[in-house]
């Protein structure tokens, strides 16, 4: 192996276009905008082909102030853990500069996706600090993509809402599921394994 091979590094960004879509001065006040964001997001990726049909976007809870997005880099960055919600996860954890988004001295957060976490991303939320979950597009409509969700049962659901963290199912569905459509017209990759 050549030494670059034995230390790699691992170097996360976002692709271009990705300041052509977001406004990071606006403010999102509603579900159905900070969705829409999140959902934008995931039809940029597709439309530029640099990655999979889900976005993410985390925002401040009360101010609807967009703190980062996240877009699935899977395929484009060559890392099976870089989906929207953790590029999202990771972007804001770097913007606030803390590992939790519940830190006392943050507002709350809340994450935004596009389609419902696989059993990775759905972890990841418990750790992140985000108080609230809503997503658009469900697993069902995911694995008529044959993507595989991973293992979420209805007690994934109930741990984080025990732990206080809200869910919000099947916001602007029409329109996520949408996005998952076109990838699949397109003949999007199925990166499963």
């Amino acid at each position: 192996m050549k030494r670059d091979q034995v230390n790699p590094v691992v170097h996360v960004e976002y692709p271009d276009w990705v300041n052509s879509v977001v406004d990071w001065d606006d403010a999102y006040p509603t579900d159905e905008e900070r969705m829409r964001l999140a959902i934008a997001v995931a039809r940029t990726n597709v439309e530029r082909a640099t990655g999979g049909p889900f976005g993410a976007a985390i925002f401040e809870s009360s101010s609807g102030r967009l703190v980062a997005v996240g877009m699935n880099s899977v395929v484009r960055l060559h890392n099976c853990t870089l989906h929207g919600e953790m590029m999202a996860f990771m972007m804001a954890q770097a913007r606030v500069g803390s590992f939790t988004l519940s830190a006392p001295n943050l507002p709350a957060h809340e994450l935004f996706t596009s389609c419902e976490p696989c059993a990775m991303c759905l972890g990841a939320t418990l750790w992140s600090g985000v108080q609230r979950l809503v997503y658009g597009a469900t697993r069902e409509d995911a694995s008529q993509l044959d993507f595989d969700e991973g293992p979420v049962f209805p007690e994934s659901y109930r741990y984080l809402e025990e732990r206080r963290i809200r869910i919000v199912r099947n916001v602007l569905r029409d329109e996520a599921r949408a996005v998952l459509q076109m990838y699949r017209a397109k003949g999007g990759t199925i990166y499963n394994g």
